[in-house]
Protein backbone atom coordinates (compact mmCIF):
# COMPACT_ATOMS: atom_id res chain seq x y z
CA UNK A 1 0.00 0.00 0.00
CA UNK A 2 1.33 3.13 -0.91
CA UNK A 3 0.22 6.83 -0.09
CA UNK A 4 1.06 9.82 -1.41
CA UNK A 5 0.75 12.95 -0.06
CA UNK A 6 1.75 16.06 -1.93
CA UNK A 7 0.93 19.96 -1.15
CA UNK A 8 3.03 22.93 -1.33
CA UNK A 9 5.63 24.23 1.84
CA UNK A 10 3.45 24.38 5.72
CA UNK A 11 0.30 22.96 4.20
CA UNK A 12 0.71 20.90 6.74
CA UNK A 13 1.06 17.82 4.83
CA UNK A 14 4.30 16.31 6.58
CA UNK A 15 1.91 16.17 9.93
CA UNK A 16 -1.22 14.37 7.86
CA UNK A 17 1.09 12.18 6.74
CA UNK A 18 2.68 11.29 9.90
CA UNK A 19 -0.61 10.74 11.34
CA UNK A 20 -2.07 8.45 8.48
CA UNK A 21 1.45 6.24 8.96
CA UNK A 22 0.91 6.17 13.07
CA UNK A 23 -2.75 5.08 11.96
CA UNK A 24 -2.50 2.17 9.31
CA UNK A 25 1.16 1.23 10.81
CA UNK A 26 2.92 2.17 7.94
CA UNK A 27 6.67 3.25 7.21
CA UNK A 28 6.67 7.03 6.72
CA UNK A 29 9.11 9.31 4.70
CA UNK A 30 9.29 13.11 4.66
CA UNK A 31 11.26 13.22 1.34
CA UNK A 32 11.49 17.00 1.65
CA UNK A 33 13.73 15.94 4.17
CA UNK A 34 15.90 14.70 2.17
CA UNK A 35 16.09 17.98 -0.44
CA UNK A 36 17.27 19.22 2.71
CA UNK A 37 20.05 16.94 4.27
CA UNK A 38 21.42 18.47 0.17
CA UNK A 39 20.84 21.87 0.87
CA UNK A 40 22.28 21.36 4.34
CA UNK A 41 25.19 19.59 3.38
CA UNK A 42 25.87 21.97 0.22
CA UNK A 43 25.96 24.63 3.22
CA UNK A 44 27.81 22.73 5.51
CA UNK A 45 30.67 22.30 2.27
CA UNK A 46 31.01 26.29 1.88
CA UNK A 47 29.23 26.16 -1.79
CA UNK A 48 26.30 27.57 -3.00
CA UNK A 49 22.77 25.70 -3.16
CA UNK A 50 22.83 26.97 -6.87
CA UNK A 51 26.26 24.89 -7.63
CA UNK A 52 24.94 21.67 -9.07
CA UNK A 53 28.28 20.13 -9.29
CA UNK A 54 28.10 19.92 -5.66
CA UNK A 55 24.56 19.64 -5.04
CA UNK A 56 24.46 16.47 -7.34
CA UNK A 57 27.81 15.19 -5.39
CA UNK A 58 25.82 15.79 -1.99
CA UNK A 59 22.92 13.76 -3.19
CA UNK A 60 24.68 10.83 -4.26
CA UNK A 61 26.46 10.55 -0.84
CA UNK A 62 23.56 11.13 1.38
CA UNK A 63 23.06 9.12 4.80
CA UNK A 64 19.70 8.40 4.98
CA UNK A 65 20.31 7.84 8.77
CA UNK A 66 20.81 11.29 9.77
CA UNK A 67 16.78 12.28 9.55
CA UNK A 68 16.57 13.68 12.60
CA UNK A 69 19.08 16.49 12.39
CA UNK A 70 17.33 19.35 14.07
CA UNK A 71 19.77 21.38 11.54
CA UNK A 72 17.57 20.67 8.84
CA UNK A 73 14.29 22.62 10.34
CA UNK A 74 15.26 26.20 9.25
CA UNK A 75 14.12 28.34 6.48
CA UNK A 76 18.19 29.09 5.23
CA UNK A 77 17.87 25.10 4.75
CA UNK A 78 14.29 25.46 3.89
CA UNK A 79 15.37 27.78 0.99
CA UNK A 80 19.01 26.26 0.04
CA UNK A 81 16.52 22.44 -0.50
CA UNK A 82 14.15 24.35 -2.77
CA UNK A 83 16.70 25.61 -4.91
CA UNK A 84 18.69 21.95 -5.13
CA UNK A 85 15.43 20.98 -5.79
CA UNK A 86 15.32 22.21 -9.32
CA UNK A 87 18.46 20.36 -10.13
CA UNK A 88 17.29 16.96 -12.52
CA UNK A 89 20.21 14.97 -10.84
CA UNK A 90 20.00 16.26 -7.88
CA UNK A 91 16.26 14.87 -8.18
CA UNK A 92 17.54 11.03 -10.30
CA UNK A 93 20.27 10.20 -7.40
CA UNK A 94 17.15 10.42 -5.12
CA UNK A 95 14.33 8.99 -6.77
CA UNK A 96 15.57 5.26 -6.56
CA UNK A 97 15.75 5.69 -2.92
CA UNK A 98 12.24 7.12 -2.77
CA UNK A 99 10.76 4.11 -4.73
CA UNK A 100 12.52 1.74 -2.57
CA UNK A 101 11.60 3.17 0.52
CA UNK A 102 7.65 3.36 -1.28
CA UNK A 103 7.76 -0.68 -1.55
CA UNK A 104 8.13 -1.40 2.02
CA UNK A 105 6.17 -3.90 3.47
CA UNK A 106 2.85 -3.52 5.10
CA UNK A 107 2.74 0.07 3.29
CA UNK A 108 4.07 3.58 3.40
CA UNK A 109 3.29 6.81 3.35
CA UNK A 110 5.64 9.51 1.90
CA UNK A 111 4.86 13.12 1.72
CA UNK A 112 6.62 15.49 -0.60
CA UNK A 113 5.95 17.79 -3.79
CA UNK A 114 6.20 15.36 -6.90
CA UNK A 115 5.38 11.80 -4.83
CA UNK A 116 2.02 10.94 -6.40
CA UNK A 117 3.44 12.69 -10.17
CA UNK A 118 6.66 11.62 -10.65
CA UNK A 119 7.84 9.34 -7.68
CA UNK A 120 4.54 6.87 -7.01
CA UNK A 121 2.52 7.33 -9.60
CA UNK A 122 0.67 4.51 -9.30
CA UNK A 123 -0.18 5.41 -5.57
CA UNK A 124 -2.83 3.30 -3.96
CA UNK A 125 -3.93 7.32 -2.77
CA UNK A 126 -3.30 10.29 -3.73
CA UNK A 127 -3.36 13.50 -1.26
CA UNK A 128 -2.51 16.64 -2.33
CA UNK A 129 -3.08 18.96 1.21
CA UNK A 130 -2.94 22.85 0.68
CA UNK A 131 -3.74 26.03 2.49
CA UNK A 132 -3.80 29.72 1.73
CA UNK A 133 -0.57 30.81 1.57
CA UNK A 134 -1.32 33.72 4.27
CA UNK A 135 -2.64 30.75 6.38
CA UNK A 136 0.33 28.87 6.30
CA UNK A 137 2.65 31.91 6.89
CA UNK A 138 1.09 32.42 10.64
CA UNK A 139 1.60 28.80 10.76
CA UNK A 140 5.52 28.97 9.48
CA UNK A 141 5.98 32.33 11.75
CA UNK A 142 4.33 30.31 14.75
CA UNK A 143 6.66 27.46 14.51
CA UNK A 144 9.83 29.60 13.85
CA UNK A 145 9.06 32.44 16.69
CA UNK A 146 10.30 35.63 16.38
CA UNK A 147 10.22 35.82 12.66
CA UNK A 148 8.65 38.72 10.66
CA UNK A 149 5.35 37.46 9.53
CA UNK A 150 5.51 39.66 5.94
CA UNK A 151 8.69 37.80 5.48
CA UNK A 152 7.42 34.54 5.88
CA UNK A 153 4.83 35.29 3.79
CA UNK A 154 7.18 36.65 0.72
CA UNK A 155 9.09 33.39 1.17
CA UNK A 156 6.44 31.07 0.96
CA UNK A 157 5.17 32.92 -2.08
CA UNK A 158 8.83 32.80 -3.65
CA UNK A 159 9.02 28.92 -2.93
CA UNK A 160 5.58 28.27 -4.60
CA UNK A 161 6.67 29.98 -7.66
CA UNK A 162 9.98 27.69 -7.44
CA UNK A 163 8.22 24.73 -7.03
CA UNK A 164 5.44 25.02 -9.51
CA UNK A 165 7.52 26.73 -12.44
CA UNK A 166 10.51 24.43 -12.11
CA UNK A 167 11.06 22.62 -15.45
CA UNK A 168 11.56 19.20 -13.44
CA UNK A 169 8.48 17.70 -11.55
CA UNK A 170 6.78 20.68 -10.75
CA UNK A 171 4.59 20.74 -7.75
CA UNK A 172 0.46 20.31 -9.73
CA UNK A 173 -2.09 18.15 -8.61
CA UNK A 174 -1.99 14.89 -9.93
CA UNK A 175 -5.16 14.12 -11.89
CA UNK A 176 -6.22 11.23 -9.48
CA UNK A 177 -5.59 13.19 -6.70
CA UNK A 178 -8.17 14.01 -3.86
CA UNK A 179 -7.39 18.00 -2.53
CA UNK A 180 -7.63 18.84 1.04
CA UNK A 181 -7.70 22.60 2.37
CA UNK A 182 -6.66 22.69 5.68
CA UNK A 183 -6.99 26.39 5.86
CA UNK A 184 -9.84 26.26 7.90
CA UNK A 185 -9.79 22.62 9.63
CA UNK A 186 -7.52 21.55 12.75
CA UNK A 187 -5.02 18.43 12.55
CA UNK A 188 -7.35 16.20 13.76
CA UNK A 189 -10.04 16.82 11.34
CA UNK A 190 -7.77 16.70 8.30
CA UNK A 191 -6.39 13.24 9.85
CA UNK A 192 -9.91 12.02 10.29
CA UNK A 193 -11.07 13.63 6.60
CA UNK A 194 -7.70 11.26 5.39
CA UNK A 195 -8.51 8.20 6.95
CA UNK A 196 -12.12 8.38 6.16
CA UNK A 197 -11.09 8.70 2.76
CA UNK A 198 -8.70 6.05 2.43
CA UNK A 199 -10.88 3.75 3.76
CA UNK A 200 -13.13 4.37 1.14
CA UNK A 201 -10.68 3.76 -1.57
CA UNK A 202 -8.71 0.59 -0.50
CA UNK A 203 -11.12 -0.95 2.12
CA UNK A 204 -8.83 -0.98 5.22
Amino acid sequence: MIIAVDGPAAAGKGTVARALAAHFGYHFLDTGSLYRMVGLAVLQAGKDPQDAEAAVTAARGLDPQAFEDGALRNEKVGAAASVVAVIPEVRAALLQFQRDFARRKPGAVLDGRDIGTVVCPDADVKLYVTASPEVRAKRRQAELRGTDYDAVLAEIKARDARDSQRAAAPLVVAPDAVVIDTSSLSVSEVVAQAVDLIARKTGH
